[in-house]
């Protein structure tokens, strides 16, 4: 399991294999079944996740109209935390689920601190993946507001393929803001 986190941090910097060993001591296994929540709204995000295999949604009720407001997916090789609920340990706004049996690799928020003491260079890693987060939360929000349902669609599955095969396409809708006929339309032409 570990390995293939290892696999995703080498494309990034390079782990000596001391530093290796020593990293995985941070992390544990964690396996949930589809429909278990991983963290649910108004609870402390405790934990920084890694997806192993499986999927996952992160949503949160609309409060206006009761409806299930996706914000993002993961899926293998990807990561799943609320950010700021992990970092300042506060309450989280959202609900994680898993749409599958996910297996995970999971490393404490106090052990996360510590490893990055004692592997600094984990913070390069770290600093990279939240930029590549950061810049497709911009990208989706300039997609969302400059472009019609139709090219959200094509946008999305050019970008997230894999999701695409993995999520139900009434999510998928719910993540772009558009309905299932919709796609089913979009789909028939």
């Amino acid at each position: 399991m570990y390995s293939q986190l290892i696999k995703n941090i080498s494309k990034y910097i390079e782990l000596n294999l001391e530093e290796e060993r020593l990293f995985e001591t941070f992390w544990t296994e964690k396996t949930i079944t589809k429909g278990d929540y991983l963290l649910r709204n108004g609870e402390v995000c405790k934990t920084d996740n890694y997806i192993i295999s499986g999927s996952l949604k992160a949503f949160y009720i609309n409060s206006d109209n009761g409806k299930e407001e996706i914000l993002y997916f993961a899926i293998d090789d990807w990561w799943a935390t609320d950010i700021d609920s992990f970092q300042k340990q506060k309450a989280s706004i959202y609900n994680i689920q898993a749409l599958e049996e996910t297996k995970l690799l999971q490393i404490q928020h106090q052990s996360f601190q510590k490893m990055l003491n004692l592997i600094p260079k984990l913070e390069r890693y770290f600093r990279i993946i939240l930029e590549n987060y950061l810049g497709s939360l911009q990208r989706r929000i300039i997609i969302n507001n400059s472009y019609d349902a139709t090219h959200r669609y094509y946008d999305f599955l050019e970008n997230y393929p894999k999701i695409e095969k993995k999520v139900p396409q009434y999510l998928i809708a719910s993540y772009l803001g558009i309905s299932p006929e919709f796609i089913s339309r979009i789909k028939r032409k």
